[in-house]
């Protein structure tokens, strides 16, 4: 059984735009990319003492499970240079599973839906461009009715550049 998966992507490190680009390249792994949001300038959140993030969101569309999905991800982090320390600090690549269908998971290593992902800007400027409707499992709410409703001062601008969509 297949299901859409939406996972957030960003990096701060090195060529962010290409980091991402390569990122969403290396997503289709999991299965077929159906759709790919623009790229977006934001602010870091939570340790501001570094630089500037590009974010984005893919959709896909995979028959993994959550959990292999999450080791997919992490292995896409690896693979593009990630060094794990410091929370929230600098990345050359952070993947994040923010929803799985309407999927509700609560273990120590994985939550789905992201459990940020309703408060953060970065996450739902980028998702309510690919998918203004889908409906939060927990908060039943759309996307975009969250992205209306936010009260996130973080900056975020899209890039003039486009991402390419499948």
């Amino acid at each position: 059984m297949t299901v859409i998966a939406y996972i957030g992507i960003g990096s701060n490190i090195g060529d962010r735009t290409a980091n991402c680009r390569k990122a969403i390249e290396l997503l289709s792994e999991a299965g077929r990319v159906v759709s790919v949001s623009s790229l977006y300038y934001t602010e870091p959140v939570g340790r501001h003492e570094q630089d500037d993030f590009i974010n984005a969101v893919a959709a896909i569309e995979t028959d993994r499970s959550p959990g292999e999905l999450l080791k997919l991800c992490q292995s896409i982090e690896d693979r593009l240079g990630r060094k794990r320390g410091i929370r929230w600090g600098p990345r050359t690549a952070d993947l994040d599973i923010l929803l799985y269908g309407d999927l509700v998971v609560g273990q120590p290593e994985l939550v789905i839906p992201h459990p940020q992902m309703a408060l953060r800007k970065f996450v739902l400027a980028p998702l309510a461009e690919i998918a203004p409707d889908v409906m939060h499992p927990l908060v039943c709410r759309t996307v975009s009715q969250l992205y209306r409703e936010l009260k996130d001062p973080h900056t975020v601008i899209k890039c003039r550049q486009e991402t390419k969509t499948s």
